[in-house]
This record gives C-alpha cells, structure tokens and sequence, in this order.
C-alpha cells in the first residue's frame, strides 16, 4: 500500500516560542523594577520610572514585530539594501558632534530623539542580518567565487569599523559570529571561512597581546576604559616597574575600582543559594554594592541569580534555550535558501547577545555593555530583539510558499 501524501497545514505562529518571549518579558519588567525601587530615593512619577517604560518599549515592540509578520520575507529581502545603507549612515551620523550623544564612559553610541534617545548599532544588526541573508541566497556557484565573498566580507567589515569607532566593541563583535554562522549556512565554501576564522583569530591574538605586554608607545589606541576592562579580566596589574610608589598605589586603587562591578556581580550570583533571597530582597542590589547605574541593564542577571538563586536562573535560561531552539526548528524546516538564512542569523544574533551578557556576569567574557535581550533595561535593545523574533515568525509563516 501506498501512503497517501497528506496536505500540509497552514502555516501558523509558533506558539511555544512566543508563549517563551511573554515569560522573559514578564521576568524582565518584575526585576528591573526590583532592581530600581529597592533603594528608590526620589519622587518620579509611576509612569516615567523604569519598569513601566520597558513595558511601553515591549508594546511597541510587539507591535512592530506583528507589522513585519505582515510583510512577507521576500519583500523585506528586496528592500533590504536600502536598510542596510540607511543603517550606514545612521552609524555615521551618531558619529557626529551634535548629532550623536554620550552616555556613560562618553562613548557615542546614541541619538536624541526629543523624549527617548536611540542606539543605531542594535538597528544596524538587523539591518545587516537582512540584507547579508538576501546577500548570500544567490546561486550556490557564485558564492564560489572569490570577488562574492570579500564583497560579503565588505558588508561585514562596514559596520563593524563604524561602530568600533564609537566606540561599542561589544556590539561590534556580534556582527563577526553572524556574519560567519550566516556564510556557512549559505555555503559559502570551507575553505574561505577557515581562512576567514584564522585571520580572525590571529588578529585577536596580536591585539590581545600588544595590549597586554606591549609598551605603552607600541600599543593599539584604545578608549582607556576599554583597556582597563581588558586588564581586568585577564587578571593583570595596573601598576609596572617603571612608576613611582606614588603611581602603583594610585594605579592599584583605580584597578580595585575598576573590578569592582564585576567582583560585585559574582557575589549576587554566588550568594543566591538554590532558591535566592528573595524578590526585591537581595542585599547586594539594596544595599547598592551591586551599581545602581548598572544593575537593571547590564547585571540584570545577577539580580535574577542573587534574588531567585540557581532555579531562577535556570528558568531564565531555560526561556531562552526555548526562544533559540523553536528557532533552529523554524530555521530547519524553511525550503528557500534565504528564509534559512535569515532565521540562522536572527537566532545567532539572540545567541550571542545572551552568551556574551550571562558570560560577563559570571565573569566568562569581559564586560562589554552588551544586552541581555528583553531582560536588560532600554528602549533600543527590547525593540530590535522584538523586531528580530518577528522576522523570526515571518520565516516561518511564509515557508511553505516557497
């Protein structure tokens, strides 16, 4: 007997996916407003402290993300170009004095927008996510060709330079695993990708070691800042030979300084036990050991660990495994090579901005100002995590017309 070939269903929404997006959120919106009012001084009013904005920030990005499940991936892929060269020159102009503000360490990551400032980096991420899949659905046999591929390495290397410049090394790092995960999925061949991760790797290795060990009058510019933070997590002293009593104490005092976000991140995480100390009573982020400028964005986590122990974090890990492994489903089961392609991006771009923040609260990566997505405090990131989850869902509704 043969079977009977059954029609396919109608595409729909992957549920247990977004079902895993609502529990983030509501986690997200409970821990920013622990980690904000446990030690509230002042007399905001209710709708402009953080917590309620980040749900205004989850409703408008909700809303953008079911806009683009109304429009179908291929029509977005043809547009693609013209986001990606507008994310181009959005990253250009927050380079601008003027134009781009400064937030923080006097990065200049950011454009005021009147009541709400913007962060062109995170858009710039799905702009390129967009255009790059559309890039790489072409034929098989050009991606064989070499003029293709350093034409892709040009899309990855624009914005990458663009936002260094800024600078945002984390952010700009995130565009290297995509760019790469994308490109072996696409097919481009083996060969060009290992010489592509060698060079990679090689140009890390000579960065890390002239900031590092080389003197001082041989050693790459940094933001000093951004040097410290590299010391700091690879454990080396401030002080040298060559200062005075006078330097070393005073180096060691800013070393102590410096470490002192990251000491008091691995405390939160270490001392929540199994089950925490409880919502809105962990001592470290009352207390305010835990930076206050810091806890509901970058150390969102630690509050999560501190607050509800070694089971909340594996429940806000375990959101997250199912957000990313419904994607790679999704991502499975597309026909087109560029439905593929774009759903890898979007679910190594959730990867890596998770890997890279949960890492630096336990102190696996250095700090880097990237975002835990959905979880962490701002406008920009919630936005563009959102949008990324709708391209998400699009793919996977518009797969079987391809």
């Amino acid at each position: 007997m043969f079977a009977i070939p059954q029609p396919e269903r109608q595409p729909r929404v992957e549920w247990l996916q977004v079902l895993a997006l609502f529990g983030l959120m509501l986690v997200g919106v409970a821990f920013i407003y622990s980690a904000t009012l446990a030690h509230k001084t002042n007399s905001v009013p209710w709708y402009r402290e953080q917590f309620f904005m980040q749900m205004v920030w989850y409703a408008a990005g909700i809303t953008a993300a079911v806009v683009i499940c109304f429009i179908e991936y291929h029509t977005l892929a043809r547009w693609s170009m013209v986001g990606y060269w507008l994310a181009i020159l959005l990253l250009v102009l927050v380079l601008v004095p003027g134009i781009g503000s400064t937030h923080g360490w006097g990065a200049r990551r950011w454009i005021d927008f009147g009541p709400f400032s913007g962060q062109p980096s995170e858009f710039a991420k799905l702009a390129f996510i967009v255009a790059f899949a559309n890039f790489l659905s072409r034929p098989i046999d050009e991606l064989r060709l070499s003029r293709i591929f350093f034409r892709a390495l040009g899309m990855i290397i624009l914005p990458f330079a663009l936002i260094m410049k800024e600078p945002d090394l984390g952010s700009a790092l995130i565009f290297l695993p995509v760019g790469l995960v994308m490109m072996f999925v696409a097919g481009v061949p083996a060969r060009f990708i290992r010489r592509l991760v060698f060079a990679v790797g090689l140009l890390i290795a000579l960065f890390l070691v002239d900031v590092l060990y080389a003197p001082p009058q041989w050693q790459i510019k940094l933001q000093d800042y951004q040097k410290r933070r590299l010391l700091v997590y690879f454990g080396r002293d401030y002080a040298s030979a060559h200062m005075t009593e006078a330097q070393r104490h005073a180096a060691r005092v800013q070393q102590k300084n410096d470490s002192y976000n990251v000491e008091q991140a691995l405390i939160s995480v270490g001392t929540g036990g199994m089950f925490g100390k409880g919502w809105k009573r962990g001592t470290q982020n009352a207390l305010g050991f835990l930076p206050r400028a810091v806890a509901h964005n970058d150390f969102i986590f630690s509050v999560i660990a501190e607050e509800k122990g070694f089971m909340g974090s594996v429940i806000v890990i375990a959101l997250y495994s199912v957000v990313l492994f419904t994607g790679i489903r999704m991502a499975g089961q597309v026909r087109d090579r560029l439905g593929k392609i774009l759903a890898v991006g979007v679910v190594t771009l959730i990867f890596s901005h998770v890997f890279i923040n949960i890492g630096m609260n336990i102190r696996l990566m250095p700090v880097t100002g990237v975002p835990l997505p959905l979880l962490s405090y701002g406008g920009s990131s919630v936005l563009c995590s959102l949008i990324a989850i709708g391209i998400l869902q699009n793919v996977n509704l518009y797969r079987r017309s391809y």
